[in-house]
């Protein structure tokens, strides 16, 4: 499954908030996502979002130096196995998505997950805020397509 070109989707939009999402980022030849659980649109025109990430995350650090991220809506038939890939395994070491079947890549040229999620968003860094323990990304909404009906984790 391929995107056909930078499309946005309220339906997409929609499925944000509190919840499960997968956020993925490349930089320095590796793929690599993290489990977040907030993301929060902020403004309507131009779509807004933001997304806070614990500051000792790899993925946190490529975001930083790739300054483009995706956001895979999970939802709630996704497995246990998706919380040990993108939320208890080191990424330093790793390409998370190396040997992964359920991918795909999205317009900004970043995967996203398809089969266990039902949203995803692709997004282009406006600005970086560092707060204690997190850092939160502000970032515009390139991208956002709705996959499917099942409903979100």
């Amino acid at each position: 499954m391929n995107d056909m070109g930078p499309i946005i989707e309220n339906a997409a939009l929609n499925q944000i908030s509190y919840g499960l999402f997968v956020l993925s980022t490349w930089a320095g030849g590796k793929d690599n996502a993290c489990i977040v659980n907030t993301v929060c649109q902020v403004t309507s025109n131009p779509r807004v979002i933001t997304v806070a990430v614990n500051r000792d995350n790899y993925t946190r650090d490529l975001i930083l130096k790739s300054r483009v991220f995706n956001v895979s809506i999970l939802s709630e038939e996704a497995p246990f196995s998706l919380f040990q890939d993108f939320g208890f395994r080191s990424g330093r070491d790793c390409e998370k998505f190396a040997d992964r079947e359920d991918v795909a890549r999205s317009a900004n040229g970043l995967y996203y997950l398809t089969k266990y999620a039902n949203a995803y968003l692709s997004a282009r860094v406006l600005s970086v805020t560092e707060l204690s323990t997190h850092t939160l990304f502000t970032a515009e909404v390139i991208a956002a397509r709705k996959l499917s009906d099942v409903p979100r984790a």
